[in-house]
């Protein structure tokens, strides 16, 4: 079933005794993840978002890390999927922001400001009915500003979109709470959609900027999505960043923002506070 599912729909597979061996391993790291937040096998790391041309920090985005007993370090992408199936992304999304608003509120404590957090949320979470409460107490338990929260959201979220998510965006909105679209051109998002609702910021998927500089239909992508964002009035932030010569491409075709190695690399929040204080003196 899992790999039929996998494969895509109206699909199906043949067994084979691989499978068991897989599905096994899945039904384990099921039961490996309902313990993880008990267990403290989570932890936050922080991607710098920089202002382009001077590279000032501009926010940073939240990544959640598995530090699983047995594998290593796992990605989001190693576990978020599976959170999502067996229900625990609403839990997950909300241990991941008031963990995150708490480690922002202890960097100003300390004297090091970050501008804005960026946080994704998932779409079950973003078409719940009380979104905007749980948010709202996150940020009242932790004393941040909603205009220091942006919360990212896939494409599916908004241009599936009912009559419930757009209510839920628009409550956010109202709050100062800032949306930005993630991985921006790989879903095919409805113009009309993104015209019609409060996004502030659209995100340039890492997979165009990486070709950037060998594939001009990449190019071209990455050109009209900055072009179409200022056309809305919207800022624009390309993800993968790399190289300098990404980078100098990026400046030229007046992307606001950037993030990825060629800036900095998601570090725990000591060594960020310690990088950016470096920088200043």
């Amino acid at each position: 079933m899992y790999r039929t599912k996998a494969a895509g729909r109206n699909g199906f597979s043949f067994f084979e005794p691989a499978m068991s061996e897989g599905a096994a391993e899945r039904l384990r790291l099921e039961q490996e993840l309902r313990k993880a937040l008990p267990h403290d096998e989570l932890m936050l790391e922080y991607q710098p978002q920089v202002g382009l041309p001077d590279g000032d920090l501009r926010g940073v985005e939240v990544l959640c890390r598995w530090n699983h007993p047995r594998l290593g370090l796992l990605s989001p992408a190693q576990f978020l999927p599976l959170a999502n199936d067996i229900g625990l992304i609403d839990q997950l999304d909300l241990w991941v922001l008031e963990h995150a608003c708490a480690q922002m509120a202890a960097w100003d404590r300390g004297g090091f400001s970050v501008p804005r957090l960026a946080v994704n949320l998932s779409v079950h979470r973003i078409q719940s009915d009380d979104v905007s409460a749980a948010i709202q107490s996150v940020l009242a338990r932790t004393g941040i500003d909603p205009k220091r929260l942006e919360l990212e959201l896939v494409e599916a979220s908004i241009t599936e979109h009912s009559a419930q998510t757009i209510a839920n965006l628009e409550q956010l909105s109202r709050l100062g709470i800032g949306l930005a679209v993630d991985d921006f051109g790989t879903g095919c998002s409805s113009l009309g959609c993104i015209k019609r609702l409060p996004i502030r910021r659209l995100k340039i998927d890492r997979s165009f900027v990486a070709r950037l500089m060998s594939n001009a239909d990449d190019a071209a992508i990455v050109r009209a999505v900055i072009g179409l964002a200022h056309s809305l009035g919207l800022a624009v932030l390309a993800e993968g960043v790399e190289t300098s010569a990404q980078a100098e491409l990026l400046i030229r075709e007046g992307c606001d923002e950037a993030q990825g190695y060629f800036y900095r690399k998601a570090v725990g929040p000591a060594e960020l506070a310690s990088g950016y204080c470096i920088d200043a003196v």
